[in-house]
């Protein structure tokens, strides 16, 4: 491993050749100390003030916690809950798996280089915690495992790196939220995400950003997915956000093994988004899948999209669809990537407003025009997700729910 000086040195060359790829930031201008926050037991989750409820909810938390299957929470820089109510499901403080358990460097930096950037390096000089959430062989989670990395101090960089592991012929759903409490206005989150879906293994991760207008977001993250594995990716955020960049990689390196991304973006005035998403199909029989709906309200989204198939009879499809309905700018940058005969990928991609009939067909039903617009808008967004539980389609459907007004 590199010193600490060694290690931003190096980044700092890598992030001026990524610069195109979305806005600089200069994480100087944030405050990495560590924050203490009291622990608290589940049942006092539920006594937290209620616009920070409010806020948590909005971010997929069930704070009864009657329908998760664990909890994972982490207000700055401080574990403030972590447990677990199903037999066969581990949810560990990252740090606390680092001194304890040894076969966590088996995943630890595995498949995201240390120095890929100035956000990976300063994920490593400065790492807060994170979580290591894995389901042991066989296993298969009845609820989801909850986890919320929530942001209470101004001007905070909150710096995670989690690990989530899937072992051979289990079953794991995490649903994720990031949140701001109501009084931020200004901070920066990096976080580090290393998913392993192992043989006939089932994986699916639903995140929903709920964070405040003036926020710096850099999420890195990669998936490997062995034989017969799927891996599902679920991406919602509805609210304003300074600059949010990412780009998920995952390696579909065992035959048949199936990668899926869905993400639904809506950017407000001053928002900016570079988002995307990139599978390599290295296997006979690999499938994947990428899906986005973006619209924006006067915000600037990028949206990529990239597959690459390096062997015969691998099937990959690419959809990015935006509407745009007060101004900004949508660009949508499809790739397709074929490397030998006997590869089958498609990609469609759209940019465009709502069309007038549309909205008049819906008003001649009894419809006002704010309402019309506001029901196109919620089928827009509405994206069929294979094989995603209940309690993570329910989530999904209310978080666009909760953000409709604020959309239109």
């Amino acid at each position: 491993m590199y010193s600490r000086e060694e290690l931003k040195s190096k980044a700092a060359g890598a992030a001026t050749k990524k610069a195109a790829l979305g806005q600089d930031v200069d994480l100087a201008q944030f405050e990495t100390a560590d924050v203490p926050h009291e622990y608290l037991q589940e049942e006092e989750l539920r006594s937290l003030p209620d616009a920070e409820q409010k806020r948590l909810i909005m971010s997929g938390l069930d704070l009864t916690g009657k329908e998760r299957g664990g909890t994972y929470f982490q207000k700055d820089t401080a574990v403030v809950h972590c447990s677990s109510k199903m037999e066969g499901v581990e949810v560990i403080p990252i740090k606390k798996a680092l001194e304890e358990y040894d076969w966590i460097r088996d995943y630890y930096w595995k498949l995201i280089s240390v120095d890929m950037d100035k956000y990976t390096a300063s994920a490593e000089t400065d790492l807060h915690n994170g979580y290591v959430i894995r389901c042991l062989p066989g296993q298969k989670s009845v609820y989801p495992i909850q986890a919320c990395l929530y942001l209470d101090k101004e001007g905070l960089q909150q710096t995670v790196h989690n690990i989530i592991i899937a072992e051979e012929d289990s079953e794991l759903h995490i649903i994720t939220g990031c949140a701001t409490s109501p009084h931020v206005k200004k901070g920066a989150h990096v976080g580090i995400s290393e998913f392993f879906v192992k043989k006939n293994a089932k994986l699916s991760f639903t995140m929903i950003h709920n964070w405040a207008e003036d926020m710096v977001v850099r999420p890195r993250s990669a998936a490997q997915v062995e034989e017969g594995g799927l891996f599902l990716n679920n991406y919602i955020c509805m609210k304003p956000v300074r600059t949010l960049q990412m780009y998920p990689t995952t390696y579909l390196v065992g035959d048949n093994a199936v990668a899926r991304y869905y993400s639904i973006i809506v950017g407000s005035p001053g928002s900016e988004f570079d988002i995307g998403g990139r599978i390599f199909l290295k296997k006979p029989g690999t499938r994947a899948e990428i899906v986005a709906r973006t619209i924006s309200n006067g915000g600037r989204i990028i949206a990529r999209g990239h597959l690459i198939g390096e062997v015969p009879d691998i099937k990959a499809h690419l959809e990015c669809k935006g509407l745009l309905l007060k101004g900004g700018l949508i660009h949508a940058v499809p790739e397709l990537e074929g490397h030998c005969d006997g590869v089958e990928m498609s990609h469609e991609a759209a940019v465009g407003k709502i069309a007038q009939e549309e909205i008049s067909y819906l008003m001649s039903r009894g419809l006002t025009e704010d309402e019309a617009t506001s029901t196109i808008v919620r089928g827009f967004l509405n994206v069929d997700i294979p094989g995603l539980p209940p309690q993570l389609r329910a989530e999904i459907d209310r978080a666009v729910e909760m953000s409709d007004k604020d959309v239109m």
